[in-house]
């Protein structure tokens, strides 16, 4: 993910705690700060651990959601994800393939700085996608990356998993659903959440270790919170 974040100021407060509503929400957390992040750089499968910064923010977003008891708590396979998930009090969050983040190819490891003068105009992710650089075995490892669409139909895959549990199926009470996981996947989820195209997530800001949450209300899928207590 690169969203040239930065890391917290050293002073910065610990955000208030989220309350659970009523209806079964799906909470979304975004791993805390890596190497990485800070400087801006896409990373997609390649495999980072978190900074000290970055564990306290994940220790952070597990307090602001101390008040929640979830039916069932998800994570990307990658470290930086299941470090989080595990700092912020869910050591036994069940790996999920579809949580990755997207398959950047050529652009991983690269900034979008970097990609912009190597197209010698501004390069936009969710607009240009990433096989707009031919494959890479520095970057990537020759793999030529996701399309934008292979990365929104593994959240569609992710989102009727967890809509299995907030409905309760075959339980018949249903139960907030926690996902950890990485900046540009979720924000492709919330635009699948929502039905809408996906390069709107470009539109979606989402700082690390921050918290989205997502609901219904008259019948439909909205968003009732986000970049929540980004750091």
């Amino acid at each position: 993910m690169s969203d040239e974040t930065l890391p917290p100021p050293p002073t910065a407060a610990r955000p208030p705690a989220l309350r659970p509503t009523r209806d079964p929400q799906l909470v979304l957390l975004r791993h805390g700060q890596t190497e990485w992040s800070a400087s801006g750089r896409h990373t997609g499968r390649t495999d980072l651990p978190l900074t000290a910064a970055g564990e306290t923010q994940a220790r952070s977003a597990g307090a602001t959601l101390a008040a929640y008891e979830f039916a069932a708590v998800f994570t990307s396979p990658r470290t930086r994800a299941r470090r989080t998930a595990e700092l912020a009090g869910h050591p036994g969050a069940v790996v999920d393939e579809d949580l990755a983040e997207w398959d950047y190819g050529p652009v991983d490891g690269r900034t979008s700085r970097d990609v912009s003068e190597i197209l010698g105009r501004e390069f936009q992710i969710f607009e240009d996608g990433v096989q707009v650089l031919p494959p890479s075995d520095e970057h990537g490892e020759g793999r030529p990356g996701e399309t934008l669409d292979q990365v929104a139909v593994r959240a569609a895959r992710v989102i009727a998993r967890a809509e299995q549990v907030l409905a309760g199926a075959g339980t018949g009470a249903g139960g907030d659903v926690l996902l950890v996981a990485h900046g540009h996947l979720l924000r492709v989820l919330a635009t699948v959440w929502l039905g809408v195209d996906p390069r709107l997530g470009a539109r979606f800001e989402l700082g690390t270790a921050a918290v989205c949450l997502l609901g219904y209300g008259h019948s439909l899928r909205t968003i009732e919170g986000w970049n929540l207590a980004a750091q």
